[in-house]
């Protein structure tokens, strides 16, 4: 139970709209235990002689009663099952922004259906909670106390013997709320494996069907599908004991009353209409009591749903994230925020004098003039980076007890140059870019930009600056024009058509029917893997970064249009800092300095011309690619 604690906040936000509707179901109950009252004089006036006209008065007040008791119960579930709706908002937009904030390590050991699952049926089962268990709670308390106080009023004695079932009542829901618990975490567990599962079917389907395993796919679904249903009927089969137990008990109540309430009317202790009374009050706790069972299931899945939560929601942000909320706590609180917090966070970047663009916008020809302060999108920083780069004796590894990535690396890159980096898979190319762009944290070593440690600049500032061309292309099911103004949502028509030209799909996008508005599909199904690549560079190049990072983002694409990218972001990165990583040595012939990488370690560095000269690996490589060429070519 102590999982739920943590609701407090979001329902404390909407506590007026709580009250109004504990207001309201009060007022319902008053008028519904109200109503047995009125029943019962009426059938004791009946038997002493009682005329139309007070038969109708009698019939006007409990028919409004009723009313006034429907409309009170309607304005109950108008606030409080509103309530849960806001607060199951609230929640998951928190839960989606808390996961932004974690290390790339929880992905990387999280399958996307667990958090899926966290994201849709948990907060579910915690939104039933807070709307249909609350209200039904408060109905229960309400009720119960109402009609047990007209009970007394009417006969202490047979409320007394009535009441005898209660313990029974309590332990029931004690051992089966008890096994519930634990059967509803074995579920969304389940679930949640299972969705996983589907998540990777769907995701791998070309694969699934390319090695024809649509059978071992189907297999493996429906054992784990079969799984999730026999784990729900047993939770199934616990819950449903609870409502005839609570039919049992209640029903020995109105056998109890029935008995003694006779017994009472026999001996003229007791009138009728007070017995119907007693047995109106009974039915109507037949509801609150079964309602214990059924809150009682709801309240434990949800302490298990929101246990699932909290254990994500306890998981501490990034070291670069966590700087972000920090400084944004700082300009939320004004210059004394500022103040407190400049001694625990360093300030920016120094301004850097930075080259205009050969992209400046003259017309939609010359392209555009974009600072990295004036993107549009993001907390942006003010004083764009100069682009200096610096690794010393850098190592790195993903998780403790795995080998060394990157081992004591060191290089330097200057602003406006270009670093080139090629080497065999597994060399650790990859990982200097997720380094440069905080995705990771050094394990040994520091990184330095514009010679100030990396850590002092969050992560925002950085990535800003920064434009990234992944190995493994993303893009989002939205039209081209989605994706490449994805990193900036304010650019205009020119320069996102200027973008397009840089890198030399814009003629490809013309022979689409709908041109820059043809929707990509999930992941970018519909295009090439050339075209998913230079979608992705114009998605970078857009943002004008002052460093530019392309990892192997041409291997997909041919020679020429290669040359030709690369001709367009020499002029676009002029003064600007880039890094390419590539296998190819026509990507890399071009750079200021190039590092030959093996196993985590440079064992090569120096221009095309100095590593032709010293004649090892990179020699070697081009030697390959040359008479691979030529073959190609016969």
């Amino acid at each position: 139970m102590h999982h739920l604690q943590r609701l407090i906040p979001y329902i404390r936000n909407y506590r007026g709209r709580l009250i109004a509707g504990l207001i309201c179901i009060t007022i319902s109950n008053v008028f519904s235990v109200a109503i047995p009252r009125f029943i019962g004089e009426t059938i004791d006036k009946l038997g002493n002689g009682m005329d139309s006209g007070q038969l109708g008065q009698q019939a006007l007040i409990i028919v409004g009663l009723s009313i006034g008791s429907g409309i009170f119960l309607y304005l109950t579930r108008q606030t409080i099952i509103v309530l849960s709706r806001l607060v199951e908002y609230d929640l998951r937009n928190d839960f989606l922004k808390h996961i932004q904030t974690l290390p790339m390590d929880h992905f990387n050991n999280t399958p996307t259906g667990d958090t899926m699952a966290l994201a849709t049926n948990d907060i579910s089962a915690v939104r039933e909670f807070v709307g249909p268990a609350l209200m039904y709670a408060s109905n229960t308390i309400t009720t119960l106390l109402f009609a047990l106080t007209m009970m007394f009023i009417l006969s202490p004695t047979i409320t007394l013997l009535a009441l005898l079932p209660l313990p029974l009542v309590s332990y029931t829901v004690y051992r089966l709320g008890k096994r519930t618990h634990g059967l509803s975490i074995a579920v969304q567990a389940q679930y949640a494996d299972l969705t996983s599962n589907a998540q990777e079917n769907l995701s791998g389907v070309r694969v699934v069907r390319a090695y024809v395993r649509e059978k071992y796919a189907i297999g493996v679904f429906s054992a784990m599908s079969e799984e999730y249903r026999r784990k729900n009927l047993e939770r199934v089969r616990v819950e449903q004991l609870m409502m005839p137990a609570m039919m049992v008990l209640i029903g020995l109540s109105q056998l109890i009353v029935l008995g003694v309430g006779g017994w009472e009317v026999i001996n003229k202790n007791a009138t009728i209409g007070e017995i119907v009374q007693f047995f109106s009050y009974i039915s109507q706790l037949i509801w609150p009591v079964i309602a214990v069972g059924w809150i009682t299931n709801l309240v434990q899945r949800a302490a298990a749903s929101m246990g699932r939560l909290n254990r994500i929601f306890e998981l501490q942000p990034e070291v670069s994230q966590a700087q972000n909320l920090a400084a944004e706590l700082a300009s939320s609180n004004g210059n004394n925020g500022v103040a407190q917090t400049q001694s625990q966070i360093p300030s920016q970047a120094p301004s850097a004098s930075v080259s205009p663009s050969p992209l400046s916008t003259n017309g939609a020809k010359n392209g555009y003039s974009a600072s990295p302060g004036s993107q549009g999108n993001g907390n942006l920083s003010s004083k764009p980076i100069a682009g200096k780069i610096e690794f010393r004796n850098v190592w790195f590894q993903y998780r403790a007890g795995l080998p060394f990535v990157l081992k004591n690396l060191s290089f330097t890159v200057q602003p406006g140059e270009t670093l080139a980096i090629i080497g065999s898979t597994g060399a650790g190319k990859t990982t200097i870019v997720n380094l440069i762009a905080r995705l990771y944290e050094v394990t040994k070593g520091e990184i330095l930009i514009d010679d100030r440690p990396i850590s002092q600049f969050s992560a925002d500032q950085l990535r800003t600056q920064i434009g990234v061309v992944a190995q493994e292309t993303f893009l989002f099911s939205d039209t081209i024009a989605g994706n490449i103004r994805f990193g900036r949502r304010d650019a205009t028509e020119p320069e996102m058509v200027r973008a397009a030209d840089i890198a030399q799909l814009t003629e490809n996008i013309h022979r689409f029917p709908e041109g820059f508005q043809t929707v990509v599909g999930e992941r970018g199904i519909t295009l090439s893997g050339g075209q998913k690549q230079r979608t992705s560079i114009a998605r970078a190049v857009l943002r004008q970064p002052q460093i530019l990072m392309l990892d192997d983002a041409l291997s997909a694409v041919d020679t020429e249009t290669e040359e030709q990218i690369l001709r367009e972001l020499r002029q676009v990165m002029r003064a600007r800092t880039s890094i390419l990583i590539a296998h190819r040595i026509s990507t890399v012939k071009e750079a200021d300095q190039i590092l030959v990488m093996d196993e985590g370690e440079i064992t090569e560095q120096g221009t095309h011309e100095e590593l032709l000269a010293v004649r090892g690996e990179y020699y070697r490589i081009y030697e390959r690619q040359l008479l691979e060429q030529a073959l190609e070519s016969l």
